[in-house]
Order: C-alpha cells, then structure tokens, then sequence
C-alpha cells in the first residue's frame, strides 16, 4: 500500500479509552457510595449526560442538580484523560516507524481537542501529529466524510495514499465510501461489529504493529 497520510481516529484507535465511556455511569454512581444496579451502563449509553443526571436523580436518588452531575461526571472524564489513560498497545510504535517513513499524520476525533492533546502530551506521542482535527470543529460527525476530507487536505496528499485508522463501524465506512484506505483497528467496544469491521476495512489490525508487520 503507497501510503504518504494517515488520520487517525483517537478514542479506542489510539487512546485504550472506550472502557471510560462504557462504564462512565457506574464508575459515577460508586463514587456517591451508591452500588449500582448490574444494568446501568446499558441504559445510559443512549442517553444524553443531561437525562442521564436525571436517571440517576430518578432512580437511584441522587441529591444533586443535574447541572452539578453534568459537572461531576465531566470531571470524572477530565481527570481519565489527563492522568490516567493509556495508548493502545503499539501505537506509539506505528506511530514513530511512520514518521520514519516520512508519512505524514494528523488526528480526527469526535472528542474534546484539550483533552486528547492533554492524553497525547502525556502519553509522548503528540509531536507525532501535525494537527487533530474535531468533529466539532468542522461541524460534521463521522457519519459524513468532511473531518477526514478536511484532514487529507491539511496534510497535502491524495485521498487514495492516505489511510484513516478507525475502530467504529459506521466510521470506517464513511471514510471507505470516500475513497479512503482504510485499516480497521479491533477494540472490545467495537466487538458485535467484528465481522463487518473486517469486511468493510482494507485491512484489519488486532494491534497497530500489524501494520508494521503486514507493510514493514
């Protein structure tokens, strides 16, 4: 594969951090001293933080405003990014043997800017991206092409000799449709779309030094 770019998507691509949204609700809950019953992270997944305060308000009694839940669980979040989560096993190695390769890379992540710099600083490999682009800040979601577009133009390059990593589905395929390469990289959260994941995907990495075995 004749590769000059690479987007990488963040949360659960690069950053081991889909396990904080998943349990997010839970890990709240405990931290009130309250035991959570064994479904509740299923139920508030779908739900915005704002009714998600109001679950807990409803359900489990939770003597605080829902703007002061918004508030706590965010914090919850901020603290997991700046201090403790981890890179995904080999990125910082794919990373580095992309740069030698004088590939050049950018993010693009539906998360919050600060805090993935703030991941990224402290995990060492933020100088190996020119820039991360959000979703927020192009004002599309991954459901259209415009993050990765806006990206492969910043980067220089042309859409079929950059390739986007991304672990999600619905993702992976909007970059696909786009033209893009696309290597899928597996992560538990996005488990029950294994087998489509791979059929989508040009290429599907267990781990990101895959790639340096499949290429190197």
């Amino acid at each position: 594969m004749n590769i000059r770019g690479a987007i990488f998507d963040l949360d659960g691509t690069i950053l081991d951090s889909m396990g904080i949204w998943a349990s997010i609700a839970s890990r709240y809950l405990r931290s009130l001293g309250i035991q959570p019953r064994a479904d509740v992270d299923d139920v508030v997944k779908t739900l915005s933080m704002e009714d998600a305060a109001r679950y807990f308000i409803r359900e489990y009694h939770v003597s605080r405003s829902v703007p002061e839940i918004v508030r706590e669980v965010c914090g919850m979040i901020e603290t997991f990014y700046r201090e403790t989560v981890l890179l995904k096993p080999g990125a910082a190695q794919l990373l580095a043997w992309l740069q030698q390769k004088g590939v050049q890379i950018c993010a693009a992540t539906s998360g919050d800017k600060t805090l993935a710099e703030a991941a990224l600083s402290r995990c060492g490999v933020l100088p190996y991206f020119k820039r991360i682009f959000t979703c927020a800040e192009v004002g599309h979601g991954k459901e259209e092409p415009i993050i990765y577009e806006t990206a492969r133009a910043f980067l220089g390059t042309q859409t079929a000799e950059t390739v986007v990593f991304e672990d999600t589905l619905y993702a992976l395929q909007t970059a696909k449709a786009a033209g893009f390469p696309t290597a899928a990289v597996a992560d538990p959260s996005s488990e029950q779309d294994r087998e489509a994941i791979r059929l989508c995907a040009d290429v599907y990495l267990h781990t990101l030094m895959d790639w340096v075995r499949i290429y190197g």
